[in-house]
């Protein structure tokens, strides 16, 4: 699978409400669950979010700071509901650097703090 490839599939689940596969979750990113948990309380990060790609199927995964783990679309949803004015125009930028990650067998993994005034 080619980069531009990976970076279509992003779009379609990311950007167009396209179907996501939860199987990946159950044999891909239930693995890294833990690591994540860690990242984030180690890093004070207010939520974790990855996806994976795998056979032209997209999975993605949320981690609250409350322990809250949301999968697939609900992780989608989640993530739009904590950057209302920004999400379209985040993922949009991200998705090449996911794309690339992916591509060399890497998981991208974003830790996210909410600035507090």
């Amino acid at each position: 699978m080619t980069v531009k490839k990976i970076e279509k599939l992003l779009k379609q689940a990311l950007l167009q409400e396209g179907k996501m596969e939860c199987q990946l979750y159950e044999h891909e990113l239930i693995e890294v669950l833990d690591d994540l948990r860690l990242s984030m309380k180690r890093d004070k990060d207010d939520y974790i979010f990855t996806v994976t790609e795998n056979r032209g199927h997209v999975g993605m995964l949320l981690i609250e700071k409350s322990g809250e783990v949301h999968i697939d679309e609900q992780a989608r949803e989640r993530l739009k509901v904590l950057w209302p004015a920004a999400y379209e125009s985040n993922i949009k930028k991200m998705i090449p650097d996911f794309a690339q990650q992916l591509y060399g067998g890497d998981l991208p993994i974003n830790g996210v703090k909410v600035y507090r005034r």
